[in-house]
């Protein structure tokens, strides 16, 4: 999964903070999945971190499933920016290291600075970090650059909706848990990361766009095929990033499903397409999940 894509709907962190501009309102309805027994259901909803203003989701089945919750589950629980940002210089940086650009090769080094020169951006402030840090600022930088913001993206929407309503807010992973998964990539994954966002950037914007309507249409077929695309270059990535994480989230729902409850999980769209989502995942368990229709 290529690192644009996490900022859709894989890592939740990793989404870009800005708002950009009011749009016209367009209707929208995503996939929602439900996997119950007698006293239990867990509502499964695949989200897209980083929006533009204006697609109305939040209504009609996925609004009904969300009020009839008692609590409301994410990847994690975004801290504030100050704690967000010490947690990243500790993760991501490292002082005594090289200059970043004398750690890549000379062509991905020469790419890194052409790419830092079109944001405007110093060589040097970029030279202590680690290459996954290095990656997902730039693509950062990117979507934010397109319109794309965490204040309009799917978690933010819902825990403001939880915190109105008082509904507990839960997350599955700790901040310094999913940093850490990029931070304990090895280096080879982590320059493989770096490249694949320097030589993606060109199809950004229209990548970008599909992935969104897909999410949309609640085309999970279409979806799976556009965020799972050229995973067989990046097998550490996609074991790490993804399909370990869905493991984990499946062995919790399992372990959820024994004591009552309503539960609405809303984590990123990735995690819940293709052969290895955490659907797959509860099959293997036993645990049947089902598209709810609206």
């Amino acid at each position: 999964m290529p690192p644009l894509r996490f900022f859709l709907c894989g890592l939740l962190l990793l989404a870009a903070a800005c708002r950009p501009a009011p749009q016209r309102n367009r209707d929208a309805d995503p996939a929602l999945w439900i996997v119950q027994d007698e006293d239990t259901t867990i509502y499964l909803f695949g989200t897209i971190h980083v929006l533009k203003p204006g697609l109305s989701w939040f209504d009609e089945g996925v609004r009904e499933a969300f009020d009839a919750s008692d609590t409301l589950t994410l990847e994690t629980i975004v801290p504030d920016d100050a704690t967000m940002q010490a947690l990243v210089r500790e993760l991501g940086t490292d002082a005594a290291a090289p200059p970043l650009r004398e750690r890549l090769s000379p062509a991905m080094a020469r790419k890194l600075e052409k790419a830092l020169a079109d944001e405007g951006i110093s060589p040097g402030r970029f030279d202590a970090m680690d290459p996954w840090l290095a990656a997902t600022t730039l693509a950062s930088l990117e979507v934010s650059r397109l319109g794309y913001a965490r204040a309009d993206g799917a978690e933010q929407v819902l825990r403001e909706a939880a915190r109105q309503s008082g509904k507990q807010i839960r997350g599955l992973e700790t901040p310094r848990e999913q940093l850490g998964y990029f931070d304990g990539l090895s280096m080879q994954a982590q320059q493989a990361l770096l490249a694949a966002t320097l030589d993606e950037q060109s199809d950004t914007e229209a990548m970008l766009a599909r992935i969104v309507e897909a999410w949309s249409a609640g085309d999970t077929k279409a979806l799976a095929d556009l965020i799972n695309a050229d995973v067989s270059d990046s097998p550490e990535l996609v074991r790490t990033l993804l399909v370990e994480r869905n493991a984990r989230w499946a062995q919790w729902i399992a372990a959820r499903m024994e004591r009552p409850g309503t539960i609405f999980v809303a984590v990123g769209a990735g995690h819940l397409a293709g052969e290895t989502s955490v659907q797959a995942m509860l099959a293997r368990r036993g645990l049947e999940t089902h598209r709810v229709a609206y």
